[in-house]
């Protein structure tokens, strides 16, 4: 089964993420995803800082009550120290907006990013350079 939703981010977009989560590594990090939706596409177009983030050993969480309301808001991103860029369970029943994207160690690459739905499946992604 496929969402046929397909997510665009810039490659400088993805750097940051890259940089966010290679500051406290070895500890998660996490971030809001801002974003546009129109019919079978995400784009991601910026990063929000949560309020009151905590970053740990095996978790990165903030309280959802704390946040704005804001609707451009798509999900989130955060970091597996370990590498492995699938959801856990924990990731999927912790999950916010539309979309869950993890990076894995080392961040520096698109092969160490993927993007999730609400159910777990992958969802396509493509980078821009331009």
């Amino acid at each position: 089964m496929t969402t046929g939703l397909t997510i665009y981010v810039s490659f400088e977009l993805l750097e940051a993420v890259f940089e966010s989560a290679k500051r406290l590594y070895p500890r998660e990090t996490i971030l809001m995803l801002r974003g546009k939706k129109s019919k079978d596409r995400i784009d991601i177009v910026d990063l929000v800082i949560p309020p009151f983030a905590a970053h740990g050993h095996g978790f990165a969480n903030f309280p959802m009550y704390m946040l704005p309301m804001d609707f451009s808001l798509v999900g989130t991103v955060h970091s597996h120290p370990s590498g492995n860029i699938n959801p856990s369970s924990m990731d999927l029943n912790h999950f916010f907006g539309r979309i869950l994207m993890i990076v894995g160690f080392p961040y520096n690459g698109e092969e160490h990013v993927a993007v999730y739905n609400s159910e777990g499946m992958k969802l396509p992604l493509i980078v821009n350079r331009a």
